[in-house]
């Protein structure tokens, strides 16, 4: 999980760093991100944690204890079958309630921090509009980041439609107590004016100079507070919904899809003239293929008037059929999207059983404790289970799979490998032996 945060750090920190962040909000998204890196930490955990734990038993002979006594490996994994049985209904609970909550906060979360306006004010050398209606340029800052030289400001009011241009030696910047306001106090400076007359006939506008040896300039910083957006408005997503909320979807949406496939039909059928006949001629009995010389014998004028109707027509259908078949893509990918999110809540659970099944039984074969062998055994089968379900889950959204063969498939691939190795390891079998594979090629050969 720890890793998993990192690398959450590591891909918005731009997003993230010079923003003016209180270290709450922080800690809140890291929070709401290790929510929603449960389906992938959490498989992984078991797996990992059941090697450890059982081939620190067969390094420390404890399991030839277990056994000696009468007791096999299968019986002595019962209490932990019981607490992974726990740990699975727990994630479902978990998937159905409490992620789908997450996922909300946390996305709405990064997306306000995503479009928070950057803390830095005023950068040196840059025309910076972070405040509304100024425009301002700071030649130089000192190290304290305060003290500024060399400050421009251009100030544009629409109230009164007159505008401001403002030049100071220095300035030094603070912000007030209450941390609403950003205080300029500039020294040694000018500014001008323009604005419209304030009485008569003169379209001549005026223009006012004036120098300062002090003055004061505030700017409103609410714009740079972090403002937070409705969370109904990221609730459509499917990683928002539970599996009441997704089945409902995918039923209305199948149901539109189902209604609009008959509309299509009824919208063709008039520009089909074989149905416009009211009622079929005894004489016909069959379709019969067009003739290249079906024109033959009507005037220049009429065949160029027919093909041109017959085009015209050609195009209604061909742009009505197309319009109705991207309504069609996105309503089928809508279900596609919403059945892998389904099952889904269902998959978290089944993997923590599967991958226990290879884990316990692996860590009592290969007989290591610890970080070593341990971890990149678990590495290796959660990298066989993750690209599999990927893989998986890519074909059901292109709609080139069924979701319970796409989203299921790599469960139905390891748990035979689960069973097989639980199997042997039940029969102390030597497969990952090497000293057993030397003996074996040596005297065959």
């Amino acid at each position: 999980m720890f890793v998993l945060l990192m690398l959450f750090l590591w891909k918005y920190i731009d997003d993230l760093i010079g923003k003016g962040f209180e270290w709450y909000v922080i800690m809140e998204l890291m929070a709401y991100a290790s929510a929603t890196n449960v389906a992938m930490a959490l498989p992984l955990s078991v797996l990992l944690s059941s090697i450890m734990t059982y081939g620190s038993l067969g390094e420390n002979y404890e399991l030839v204890a277990i056994k000696s006594a009468g007791i096999s490996l299968t019986r002595a994994m019962y209490p932990m079958m019981i607490v992974i049985a726990i740990l699975s209904i727990s994630a479902f609970i978990f998937s159905d309630y409490m992620l789908p909550k997450a996922n909300v906060k946390y996305f709405s979360l990064l997306y306000d921090a995503r479009q928070q306006k950057s803390a830095n004010f005023l950068p040196e050398g840059v025309f910076s509009n972070s405040f509304p209606g100024y425009t301002i340029r700071v030649r130089h800052k000192d190290p304290d980041g305060q003290t500024l030289h060399g400050l421009t400001i251009y100030e544009k009011n629409t109230a009164t439609n007159s505008s401001t241009v403002l030049f100071a030696k220095q300035g030094r910047m603070y912000r007030t107590p209450d941390n609403q306001f950003l205080v300029l106090n500039l020294e040694d400076g000018v500014r001008y004016e323009e604005g419209a007359p304030s009485g008569g006939f003169n379209p001549r506008q005026t223009f006012t100079r004036y120098r300062f040896k002090k003055t004061e300039q505030k700017l409103d910083l609410s714009g740079f507070k972090l403002k937070r957006t409705d969370e109904s408005e990221f609730s459509r997503a499917f990683q928002m919904m539970n599996l009441k909320l997704l089945g409902d979807t995918m039923r209305l949406t199948q149901h539109q899809i189902d209604s609009n496939l008959l509309v299509n039909y009824k919208l063709v059928t008039p520009y089909i003239k074989y149905f416009s006949v009211p009622q079929k001629s005894a004489t016909i009995k069959d379709f019969l293929p067009g003739k290249p010389d079906v024109l033959k014998g009507e005037p220049r004028p009429n065949q160029t008037s027919i093909v041109d109707n017959a085009l015209n027509e050609a195009r209604t259908i061909q742009d009505l059929i197309k319009t109705r078949n991207l309504r069609y893509k996105e309503a089928s990918s809508s279900v596609h999207a919403a059945s892998v999110e389904y099952h889904k809540k269902f998959t978290l659970s089944a993997a923590c059983i599967v991958l226990f099944l290879i884990g316990a039984p692996l860590g009592a074969i290969i007989r290591k404790g610890g970080l070593g062998l341990p971890v990149v055994v678990s590495v290796v089968f959660f990298l066989i289970y993750y690209i599999i379900e990927t893989i998986g889950e890519k074909y059901v959204k292109a709609g080139e799979a069924s979701p319970l063969v796409g989203m299921w498939i790599a469960i139905l691939i390891l748990t035979p490998v689960g069973l097989f190795l639980s199997y042997k390891a039940a029969n102390d079998s030597v497969i990952f032996d090497v000293e057993a594979y030397k003996r074996f090629f040596f005297e065959s050969v």
